[in-house]
C-alpha cells in the first residue's frame, strides 16, 4: 500500500512539472518576451529556494539517518502520551527557518508513525521565538510576554487536541 502511495505522489508530481512546463511553451509561443519574462521569475524564484531546498533534503537525510520508526513511535507516536505532548512543544520552540523547510521532515516523521496532532502542536508553538523574548520583553514588558507565551502554549495543545478529535471521527 506503502509503495502504491509514493508512486502516486511521483507520478501526480510528474504530471504537474509536465503541466507546467507546457504552459510556458504555450506561454513562450503566444507572448516571446512574456514567456521569456516569467522563466526569468522562475529562474530567481528557484534560485531563491535552492539553499532552503538543499537544507530540507539534508534534514531529511539526516533525519533517515538518525531517527528510526521506533524512536518517533515511542516519543511522539500513537502512544506517547504526555511525553509526546511536551516533545512536540519543545521541538516547535526551538524550531527556526521557515516554516516550508520544515513540512517535508514533519511529512517523514509522520510516515514513521508521528501523530497527526504533535505535528499541529510542534507548528502551533513554532509561533513561540525564543531569540526574540528578550526584544519582546523590552518592548512589552515580562508580565505581557509571560501571558502571550502560556496562552500560545495552551492553545498549541487544544489545537492539538482537536486534531486528533477530528482524527478519530
Amino acid at each position: 500500500m506503502e509503495r502504491k502511495k509514493a508512486k502516486g505522489r511521483v507520478f501526480g508530481g510528474l504530471i504537474f512539472m509536465l503541466a507546467v512546463m507546457v504552459l510556458y511553451v504555450i506561454v513562450f509561443l503566444l507572448n516571446e518576451e512574456l514567456g521569456l519574462d516569467a522563466l526569468d521569475h522562475a529562474g530567481k524564484l528557484l534560485s531563491r529556494l535552492a539553499p532552503v531546498l538543499v537544507l530540507v533534503f539534508a534534514l531529511i537525510f539526516v533525519s533517515n539517518l538518525l531517527i528510526r520508526p521506533a524512536w518517533v513511535k515511542t516519543h511522539v507516536g500513537q502512544h506517547s502520551g504526555l511525553r509526546g505532548w511536551a516533545v512536540a512543544l519543545a521541538g516547535g520552540m526551538l524550531s527556526v527557518g521557515p516554516i516550508y523547510a520544515w513540512y517535508a521532515l514533519l511529512g517523514d516523521l509522520r510516515d514513521k508513525g508521528m501523530r497527526p496532532a504533535l505535528i499541529a502542536v510542534f507548528l502551533y508553538s513554532r509561533a513561540i521565538k525564543l531569540p526574540l523574548l528578550p526584544v519582546m520583553i523590552h518592548y512589552f514588558g515580562m508580565a505581557y510576554t509571560l501571558l502571550l507565551i502560556a496562552y500560545l502554549l495552551l492553545f498549541s495543545l487544544l489545537n492539538g487536541m482537536v486534531m486528533e478529535k477530528f482524527q478519530r471521527s
